[in-house]
């Protein structure tokens, strides 16, 4: 089972070569706002407790997000492995996931990083805010605060995955043939 970690800021095209990964690896996309969302649209006992805090402006726990994210692993048993995007944020999170992973006997693959420089990011998370109607990808001091959060609190994450020689960057900076062609090198190692 492939099971990876797309990871990289905003702007870093993971939206992008996450659709392409998931055609070609028929992979399941767990996006964890995507789930937070379902959880809440089906009323589960999970997504009612989401709610709740998210309407006091309280971050859902991690232990409520892995309960989402094993719901939908065992929603998907016959997947043949699964992208995780926007998970994990942090080392705690990584570490609760591999447990998750460990007792329904699966691990994760790899993680791959899609690497770009703060300066194209700015420039493209701009371009994308003419098209989203996103606010946060309008204003460049928003954008670079963004750039920043992600930069310190995610890099322990990539350390994490690279104790467990798991990760491997790629330069995120080409077409997306390019940087699409890059990436699979590296999962068709997994």
């Amino acid at each position: 089972m492939l099971n990876l970690v797309l990871f990289g800021p905003p702007g870093a095209g993971k939206g992008t070569q996450s659709e392409k990964l998931i055609q070609k690896y028929n992979l399941v996309h767990l996006s964890t706002g995507d789930i937070l969302r379902s959880e809440i649209t089906q009323g589960t006992e999970l997504g009612l407790e989401a709610k709740k805090l998210m309407d006091q402006g309280i971050l859902v726990p991690d232990q409520v997000v892995i309960g989402m994210i094993s719901n939908k692993l065992d929603s998907n048993k016959d997947a043949t492995g699964f992208i995780f995007d926007g998970f994990p944020r942090t080392v705690a999170q990584a570490e609760a996931l591999d447990e998750l992973l460990k007792s329904k006997s699966a691990a994760i693959s790899g993680m791959v990083a899609l690497v770009v420089d703060n300066e194209e990011l700015e420039k493209r998370l701009l371009n994308r805010g003419k098209d989203s109607g996103r606010p946060d990808d309008a204003n460049p001091e928003v954008i670079r605060k963004r750039i920043v959060e992600y930069n310190s609190k995610t890099a322990p994450v990539a350390n994490y995955y690279k104790d467990q020689d798991k990760f491997t960057s790629i330069n995120g900076i080409g077409t997306v043939d390019e940087i699409f062609g890059s990436i699979c090198k590296v999962v068709d190692t997994f």
